[in-house]
């Protein structure tokens, strides 16, 4: 019989002692108490980080978001429906982050960065965090490029750069997303690359707006997000924090993106819902005190890097809905304050065919003029205050008193301006033909022409410099300013277009 030996027996526990720490599995897990409404309440998970990734059962993902002394409350992203009460849950140590990356292009994706337009998986293998710092000061430069959208309204009057967040707000039903398509479409043959987040949409607008950019050969340098109205809050609360990750690889690489929250009215009712559910306080209007926060930590991620940092550009497009024209409720306000300008479509407007229905009294943009090329600078430098003229004088012309010759030829171009700027829809238009119409405008080569004819006039001017003088195009789009014999070329060009287009008519 083998002898026991006391120092052997002693070494083998002191072994074992020293390797028992190691043996334990350190991943931390909890379990769910109760789970409804897309909100789950874990135990356990004492370490967990807020807005940290963790990993539920059935390949199901969640969001920390409450953390609490005895439990801690998470949001469930994806088919929540099989979670059960008793489920293990375990902590990944990793804020989430979405797929980015060139694969991405051309793709429809969820607000995870799956794919769901049938097109295959998605091969890419950067991934990007859903919660970014924004970038600082010091590595920001002024916005100076033009983003051109193609909308003569916009370019002339309430310009956007490269870098800029300018909010598009109006009731439903005011042409809010033809204007993000135009501007879409308009980026062709271009180097801005077009990020459409939708939130809260019916699956078959989404599908409309993905088709019409098909259709335009759009989808070649776009991503569109969808967290559709039949997805659960969660992913309408994620969705813009993707398609801003997106956008940001883009930056962060000295290249230029636009992103389009389409729209943020639901993104803020998604975060209210979740919020509610999570049992955090509700402040005015029942969305939570940080509903502030939710939007300017999205848009403060837009900028124009300086040199050093590449010279890349991500603009933001938010876009809010009013009830009844209402700018000065609690979402709208908030937005309006965190972005760089305006453009308020205005039903009435719309209803009255002036399409694209923006109201130039109220709509603003706060960069001015350095988002716009010196051409378009020199020809549409008085007109946005022709136009707030007209609206004084025509509300005023209402009352059918008799007015001065000033005020009827004020009266005149102003109608004849309205007249101008208004442009079809997916019919955006290069900045040179801008350039052309508006000067012939404001120069008064419109005064004489009746109203209805004014679109026609536009549309066989530009043929007509097609066929006859090409190369005014060329200079416009190369000097990017109209010096004295430009003018002069364009002046005669115009003059000899409505000899023949005057005596056409008659």
């Amino acid at each position: 019989m083998a002898q026991i030996r006391a120092d052997e027996i002693t070494s083998l526990l002191r072994q074992e002692i020293e390797n028992y720490e190691r043996a334990i599995d350190v991943s931390e897990t909890g379990s769910v108490i109760s789970v409804g409404d897309g909100i789950a309440r874990i135990h356990g998970l004492e370490k967990v980080m807020a807005g940290e990734l963790i990993q539920f059962p059935h390949d199901v993902s969640g969001i920390a978001m409450n953390l609490e002394e005895d439990q801690v409350g998470a949001v469930l992203l994806g088919e929540y429906t099989h979670i059960r009460e008793g489920d293990e849950v375990r902590r990944t140590s990793r804020i989430m982050s979405v797929p980015v990356g060139e694969a991405m292009v051309g793709r429809v994706v969820n607000a995870l960065g799956e794919p769901i337009d049938g097109k295959g998986p998605i091969h890419t293998t950067t991934f990007n965090p859903v919660e970014r710092l924004a970038p600082g000061v010091v590595d920001r430069q002024p916005v100076k490029e033009p983003l051109q959208t193609g909308i003569k309204a916009i370019d002339a009057m309430i310009p956007i750069g490269r870098g800029q967040r300018e909010l598009v707000i109006g009731d439903r039903q005011t042409g809010k997303t033809a204007l993000a398509l135009d501007t879409i479409i308009n980026q062709k043959g271009g180097d801005v690359i077009c990020i459409y987040v939708a939130i809260g949409q019916k699956r078959s607008t989404v599908a409309q707006v993905v088709r019409t950019l098909e259709d335009f050969g759009a989808m070649e340098y776009s991503i569109v997000v969808a967290a559709t109205a039949s997805d659960p809050a969660p992913m309408q609360y994620i969705a813009p924090y993707c398609g801003c990750a997106m956008g940001e690889y883009f930056r962060d690489s000295g290249r230029h993106a636009v992103c389009i929250y389409d729209d943020l009215s639901k993104h803020a009712a998604a975060y209210r819902e979740i919020s509610l559910l999570l049992r955090r306080p509700p402040g005015r209007e029942a969305f939570p005190g940080d509903v502030f926060f939710l939007h300017s930590r999205l848009l403060e991620r837009a900028a124009k890097l300086n040199k050093e940092n590449g010279g890349g550009s991500l603009t933001a497009l938010p876009f809010i809905e009013t009830q009844a024209g209402d700018i000065s409720a609690y979402i709208p306000t908030n937005v309006i304050s965190i972005t760089d300008g305006q453009i308020y479509l205005q039903t009435d407007l719309f209803n009255s065919n002036i399409r694209p229905a923006i109201d130039v009294g109220l709509s603003v943009s706060r960069v001015g003029g350095n988002a716009q090329i010196k051409a378009m600078r020199q020809v549409a430098g008085t007109l946005r205050l022709d136009l707030a003229q007209y609206r004084n004088l025509a509300a005023f012309a209402q009352f059918g008193s008799d007015l001065d010759k000033a005020s009827q030829a004020q009266l005149n171009r102003g109608r004849r301006l309205v007249e101008v700027l208004k442009q079809g829809q997916y019919q955006p238009l290069p900045v040179e033909r801008q350039v052309a119409i508006i000067f012939a405008g404001t120069a008064g080569f419109l005064d004489d022409l009746p109203v209805e004819r004014c679109r026609r006039f536009e549309q066989d001017l530009n043929a007509f410099i097609d066929n006859a003088h090409p190369s005014i195009w060329e200079q416009i789009r190369e000097k990017k300013a109209l010096d004295d014999t430009l003018r002069n070329e364009l002046q005669s060009a115009i003059k000899e277009f409505k000899a023949r287009f005057t005596s056409e008519d008659k």
